[in-house]
C-alpha cells in the first residue's frame, strides 16, 4: 500500500509560481510511474502532468506545456511540480497519483493511489 501527502499549494498572483511535493510512504515509488492531475470545482478531472519510474521520461497536458515541470527524487520517495507562469485557470485542487508500473500515463483511471490533494488558486 502506498500512501501520498500533497503540500505545497497556496495562494498566489497571476505569473506567479509555485512548486507542489508529492510525498509517498508505505514503500518506495521507484518502479511506480507518478502523475498529477487537477479538478477545478464543477469540472473534470484533467491530466497536468506524469513522469516514469526512472524520471527519464515525462508528459504535459496541453494547457501547461512550456510552464510546468515535474521531477522526482526518488531517493526521498518524492515527486514535485513546478508551476511557472502561473494563471488563474490553474486554480484547482492538485492530486498527486502512482500507477502500479513504471510507464507513465495520462489517464486517471490508471492510477492505482492517490492523495487527498492540494488547493492551489492563482488571483488575477
Amino acid at each position: 500500500q502506498v500512501q501520498l501527502v500533497e503540500s505545497g499549494g497556496g495562494l498566489v498572483q497571476a505569473g506567479g509560481s509555485l512548486r507542489l511535493s508529492c510525498a509517498a510512504s508505505g514503500r518506495t515509488v521507484s518502479s511506480n510511474a507518478m502523475g498529477w492531475f487537477r479538478q477545478a470545482p464543477e469540472k473534470e478531472r484533467e491530466f497536468v502532468a506524469a513522469i516514469n519510474g526512472r524520471g527519464s521520461t515525462t508528459y504535459y497536458g496541453d494547457s501547461v506545456k512550456g510552464r510546468f515541470s515535474i521531477f522526482r527524487d526518488n531517493a526521498k520517495n518524492t515527486v514535485y511540480l513546478r508551476m511557472n507562469s502561473l494563471k488563474p485557470e490553474d486554480t484547482a485542487v492538485y492530486y498527486c497519483a502512482a500507477r502500479g508500473m513504471l510507464r507513465a500515463s495520462d489517464r486517471a483511471h490508471e492510477y492505482d493511489y492517490w492523495g487527498q490533494g492540494t488547493q492551489v488558486t492563482v488571483s488575477s
